[in-house]
């Protein structure tokens, strides 16, 4: 068990270096960020306390906006997602009797490609309109959510493709 959160420590530390030191000084056609650190939320095991994932998604997210020195949004829309994760993978995986299961593309192709894309989308939705703070320029706000949500869906399922079988809590 302990390796487990040593494992998310490591995880948690490498995906806010990447994502300050070089994901966010990507902007594909202007309008596209890739945001990777929410990898870190939807690979906790499902059964992982849920105040221990909405503290760890807070720290996740000030820890990327003391780097960035922005106000909080970061903080905010991992807070928010984090929150909503148990409901949705109860919704999507319906697995709430396997407490070490970890999402992963090739443990469950169909549910962790929907259970990625709906908490990435969310998690855009939130960090963008945060951003803006109004609904003047919506379809740019839109575009920036869609274009942003698509390279980092991209990026979350060829890392996670990368990745299987290093973890072997994800064995099931």
């Amino acid at each position: 068990m302990k390796l487990s959160y040593i494992y998310e420590v490591f995880l948690l530390a490498l995906l806010v270096l990447l994502q300050t030191l070089l994901l966010n000084r990507i902007h594909l056609f202007g309008v596209a960020t890739p945001i990777l650190y929410i990898y870190f939320l939807l690979k906790l095991p499902i059964g992982r306390n849920p105040f221990y994932v909405i503290i760890s998604g807070f720290m996740m997210g000030l820890l990327i906006d003391i780097f960035l020195n922005t106000p909080g949004m970061n903080a905010a829309a991992t807070t928010i997602v984090a929150a909503f994760r148990k409901p949705v993978i109860n919704l999507i995986f319906g697995r709430e009797d396997y407490e070490q299961y970890v999402p992963g593309i090739h443990s469950s192709t169909g549910p962790f490609v929907r259970f990625t894309i709906l908490m990435v989308v969310f998690h855009q939705t939130l960090l963008f309109f945060i951003e803006s703070f109004t609904f003047f320029n919506i379809t740019h706000t839109l575009l920036l959510i869609i274009s942003s949500s698509l390279i980092t869906c991209i990026l979350i399922f060829a890392l996670d493709s990368l990745t299987h079988n290093s973890n072997p809590r994800e064995q099931s």
